[in-house]
C-alpha cells in the first residue's frame, strides 16, 4: 500500500506580499518553509511505513523551488518525491489546487501502486482554509476523517482505520473503510529530524517533476482559470491607539474602577 503525504511550502514571514494585479502570494525574496501541519501528516505517514512496510509519497504542488521542500522529505525517508509545477497550474484556488493534487494521486493509484491512505496537514498557515484536504477527498471519492490526534487502530488486512478526532471540548472516536484521507493536527506526534545518510542522500536525489503534459487536465479547471473564487482584496485592519487608564502602581483600586467604567461604557461587561 502506499501512502501519500500532500505538503506544501508557505512563506516563513509575516511580511506576506499580494500580487496588486492578480491578487497572487508574491514568492520572489521571501524565505520558505514546510507549512507546520505538513510536518506531522509526514511524520504520521513514516511512522506507519516503519511499523508496517508501507511506502510514502510526498507530493507537493507549487514552483520549481518548491523542490526544496519535497528533499527534506526524501532526507526523513519518504521513498518518492513529486512536485507538480507548471505554469497552468500558478494562481491557483482550493478548487483548483485539489482537482490538481487529486490527478496526480489519482495517477499515482492507478500506474504505480494501490493508495491507500492520503495525509494532509488540517490547514496551512497562509490560506488557513482547510479546504485542500477534504476537496481532493471529494475528488477520488476516498472516506475524510479530519482533525485527527491519534490513530488508534490501522487493520491491513480488513482494510478499514480507527482515529481519534479532536473535537472542540471532546474527541471522537471514528472508524471507517480505506481508502480514506486524514487531515491531521498538531498533537498527533513530533516530527523527527532528518538522521546524516538520508540527508546527504536527499541532496544528490532527483525530485520527480509533473507538468500539465504528465497530468493532461483540462486548463479550464485548474489554475486561475480554475478557480471560482479569488483574493479581491488583503490588508492589515486598522487598530484603535491604546490608553493607560490611571495609576496602577500608585493607585490600584482607583485604576481598577476606571477600568470596569471603561469596560461598562463599551458594553463589555455585565454587573
Amino acid at each position: 500500500m502506499l501512502i501519500v503525504v500532500c505538503i506544501k511550502q508557505v512563506p516563513d514571514t509575516t511580511q506576506v506580499q499580494i500580487d496588486p494585479v492578480t491578487n497572487t502570494l508574491v514568492r520572489e525574496g521571501i524565505p520558505f518553509i514546510v507549512n507546520p501541519y505538513d510536518t506531522h501528516a509526514l511524520e504520521e505517514a513514516l511512522r506507519l511505513k516503519d511499523r508496517f512496510g508501507y511506502r510514502v509519497a510526498a507530493l507537493s504542488m507549487g514552483p520549481p523551488n518548491a523542490e526544496a521542500t519535497l528533499k527534506k522529505a526524501l532526507a526523513l525517508g519518504v521513498d518518492r518525491a513529486i512536485l507538480l509545477s507548471d505554469r497552468v497550474f500558478g494562481g491557483a484556488d482550493t478548487l483548483a489546487t485539489s482537482n490538481v493534487l487529486a490527478a496526480a494521486i489519482r495517477k499515482l493509484h492507478d500506474e504505480f501502486d494501490r493508495v491507500g491512505l492520503v495525509l494532509c496537514g488540517k490547514q496551512t498557515i497562509d490560506g488557513d482554509t482547510a479546504q485542500v484536504g477534504p476537496g481532493i477527498a471529494s475528488r477520488l471519492n476516498f472516506r475524510q476523517l479530519t482533525l485527527v490526534d491519534r490513530i488508534v487502530n490501522l487493520d491491513s488486512v480488513g482494510r478499514k482505520i480507527r482515529v481519534s478526532r479532536k473535537l472542540e471540548g471532546r474527541h471522537e472516536i471514528v472508524e471507517t473503510p480505506l481508502p480514506a484521507m486524514l487531515t491531521v493536527v498538531r498533537e498527533l506526534n513530533r516530527p523527527r529530524y532528518p538522521k546524516v545518510p538520508l540527508r546527504l542522500a536527499a541532496a544528490e536525489a532527483t525530485v520527480e517533476v509533473w507538468n500539465n503534459q504528465v497530468l493532461k487536465l483540462d486548463e479550464q479547471n485548474i489554475g486561475l482559470k480554475g478557480s471560482p473564487t479569488w483574493v479581491s482584496k488583503i490588508f492589515s485592519p486598522e487598530r484603535a491607539k491604546g490608553e493607560i487608564l490611571g495609576d496602577g502602581i500608585a493607585e490600584p483600586a482607583a485604576a481598577t474602577r476606571m477600568l470596569i467604567d471603561r469596560l461598562l461604557s463599551k458594553d463589555l461587561l455585565a454587573l
